[in-house]
């Protein structure tokens, strides 16, 4: 079993108030998955989330063109966000340090020793197994008792009727 990981509260704060410009790699275009609400909240607090997944390069997900990889992003972005699996981080690392971002960043559960190892030797600030979205929101009064209002939950009748739709019909 591997140790936890503990990054300073200060550190994390510094690299989201230095950070302007992320790509999501392995951003979805389906609204239900972690990356798409991630990618909408951060974009929520003026980052600029570029996408980036091969399936859908070209098309168009929250306002930005998604692209296939990084080497195709028309910027170097401050960070390059990892919405994989931990096996997929080190050629997306190798990519990161070839053009030149600055932060390295693995979602929860994204862990990776030697490509984070490669990472900081390049120069790169590297943070592992966590969310910046989660962060963000905990390190600057975001999250609270009550949770944060996504808007996708409603008690209204048309909106809550939908998932009939899903359930097992006798």
């Amino acid at each position: 079993m591997t140790a936890p990981l503990r990054y300073a509260d200060a550190d994390l704060r510094r690299i989201l108030k230095e950070v302007k410009t992320i790509a999501m790699v392995g951003a979805s275009m389906n609204e239900m998955r972690p990356s798409y609400f991630a990618m909408l909240y951060l974009q929520g607090k003026g980052f600029r989330v570029i996408p980036v997944n091969p399936r859908y390069a070209g098309q168009t997900l929250l306002g930005e063109t998604v692209y296939p990889d990084l080497q195709s992003l028309p910027l170097v972005p401050d960070m390059v966000d990892i919405f994989r699996r931990s096996e997929d981080a080190p050629p997306i690392v190798d990519e990161a340090v070839r053009i030149g971002a600055k932060v390295v960043w693995m979602q929860l559960g994204v862990r990776h020793e030697e490509a984070a190892a490669k990472a900081e030797a390049a120069g790169l600030t590297v943070v592992m197994d966590r969310c910046p979205k989660i962060e963000y929101g905990r390190l600057f009064g975001e999250i609270g008792w009550m949770g944060v209002n996504r808007g996708m939950i409603s008690s209204k009748k048309g909106q809550a009727m939908q998932l009939s739709k899903f359930r097992a019909r006798p």
